[in-house]
């Protein structure tokens, strides 16, 4: 949603100015490249998140509160 919103302010922005496609090529690869490193961020805090509760250092409620942060920070969570 978020990345959306951002690629639907750069289309509105640059639209009037004419951009080159090599511009849009470019914009779409930062987009999906910061999209793909929010997202592996949000894998490894799930991973590292899932391990403590296994292992006891987090009780139920910090799991699942630690849980929705990170799910609403991603796209696939």
């Amino acid at each position: 949603m978020r990345y959306s919103l951002i690629l639907a302010l750069l289309v509105a922005g640059a639209a009037p100015a004419g951009c080159s496609p090599e511009f849009w090529g470019g914009t779409a690869v930062g987009v999906l490249g910061t999209g793909a490193g929010y997202e592996y961020n949000a894998k490894r805090q799930m991973d590292r998140l899932e391990e403590d509760y296994r292992e006891g250092r987090v009780d139920r409620e910090t799991y699942q509160e630690r849980k929705r942060q990170i799910e609403r920070g991603s796209i696939i969570y």
